[in-house]
């Protein structure tokens, strides 16, 4: 899916757009990921950003000391922190050798195009799921729209397994792709905080 490595970087930049609008104020806002309220989304996204970015690269994992939710990753500067690691994404799997061959999430082997569809899906996803947090909208590319569906079919049944993705929402008839793709990945297109 290398050429999916063109649709990296204006996700990327739709989802700093809504990073840069979210303020002090909403990090306590819920979100549609179950679970997670606005600064619990910005730490998983700091917390799994090195592990993309290692299997982007193709080398080892960073060496962690904690969990994601021990890992208290939302400070003063996350904001920064956030749009540099993003920045650094891009730079990864902007670029179609990322995506080709074998790599490691992780202690789990899989192809790198998994692991580029789910950093675009990370951007898309989280992006929609900030956005709706914090009242905002985000626009998502018809691309980027039926990559992140194709992957979340894909991807689906062993998502739910493993708790990734919620049970599936079933979505209206002549809902947009991208609704669709969020039906896929459990989230509610009509969500409202």
């Amino acid at each position: 899916m290398s050429e999916h490595a063109a649709l990296i970087a204006p996700a990327a930049a739709e989802f700093a757009g809504i990073l840069r609008e979210t303020g002090e104020s909403d990090l306590s806002a819920r979100t549609p990921c179950a679970g997670y309220d606005v600064r619990a989304l910005l730490n998983h996204l700091l917390y799994w950003g090195p592990w993309l970015e290692a299997a982007g690269r193709k080398v080892a994992p960073p060496e962690v000391s904690s969990g994601e939710a021990e890992a208290g990753l939302v400070d003063d500067e996350w904001l920064s922190a956030i749009e540099k690691q993003t920045a650094r994404l891009v730079d990864v799997f902007g670029a179609p050798g990322a995506w080709q061959g074998m790599t490691a999430l992780g202690t789990a082997e899989m192809p790198a195009s998994i692991v580029g569809d789910m950093v675009l899906g990370e951007f898309v996803f989280h992006g929609w799921d900030l956005a709706k947090a914090t009242g905002r909208s985000l626009d998502v590319a018809p691309e980027a729209a039926e990559a992140v569906l194709a992957s979340a079919v894909a991807m689906g049944d062993q998502a739910r397994a493993m708790k990734v993705y919620g049970e599936e929402v079933p979505v209206a008839e002549g809902a947009t792709t991208f609704e669709r793709a969020l039906g896929a990945t459990g989230r509610d297109p009509g969500w409202t905080s």
